[in-house]
């Protein structure tokens, strides 16, 4: 990443500090560079690698489905989570940079099933989609964005995460992206072994 995000990703500053020092140039720019170290991680894989089921063994997802809380998540389910997740962020970010307060709910997030995603082709498009989404975000920004206007949150949320403002919004999502980046790396990795050990 041409930015660091390593204190962010560790929790040492909340975003809405971190963001002080960024442009939107530099939130374009690391979005571009998140998008496109994801396609190259799935450069070399075919469409059977996609939904590859890995073995996760710390998989603890309270909010999936009854019955998939422990499961692994393939390539096409981490795509379809870490976009809408960031997309969400980008949303909010377009929305309070015009000097709209913007409440804790509704929330303005859309998972496309991970189910639905079957192929590479399918996992590229997302991804281009995605990173579509997010850059007409930061277009929407006013020259002069308002960064004094806040998410409307509840204590509990500003105590752990701090205030949210246009920029940490969007900071907010990619933090989360920056975040699956080692568990993609990780599937492609048992990918790989697996392909390796079945021409064995």
């Amino acid at each position: 990443m041409p930015i660091n995000f390593a204190p962010l990703l560790r929790n040492e500053v909340k975003a809405i500090e971190f963001a002080k020092n960024l442009t939107v140039d530099d939130l374009r720019i690391a979005t571009n560079a998140s998008i496109d170290l994801m396609l190259d991680l799935i450069k070399d894989l075919d469409d059977a690698a996609m939904t590859f089921d890995p073995v996760d063994l710390l998989a603890n997802d309270p909010h999936a489905a009854p019955g998939e809380e422990h499961i692994g998540w393939s390539i096409a389910h981490l795509i379809a989570h870490v976009t809408a997740s960031s997309e969400e962020g980008a949303a909010y970010s377009s929305i309070l940079a015009r000097g709209i307060v913007y409440p804790a709910a509704p929330r303005l997030r859309y998972e496309t099933p991970w189910r639905d995603i079957k192929t590479k082709k399918h996992c590229i498009q997302r991804l281009e989609e995605s990173r579509r989404m997010r850059l007409a975000c930061l277009d929407m920004w006013p020259d002069t964005p308002h960064l004094d206007v806040l998410r409307e949150l509840s204590p509990r949320y500003i105590e752990n995460n701090g205030e949210v403002n246009a920029p940490a919004a969007f900071l907010g999502g990619l933090k989360h992206e920056l975040a699956h980046h080692d568990q993609m790396r990780d599937v492609v990795r048992q990918v790989h072994a697996s392909t390796e050990a079945a021409a064995d």
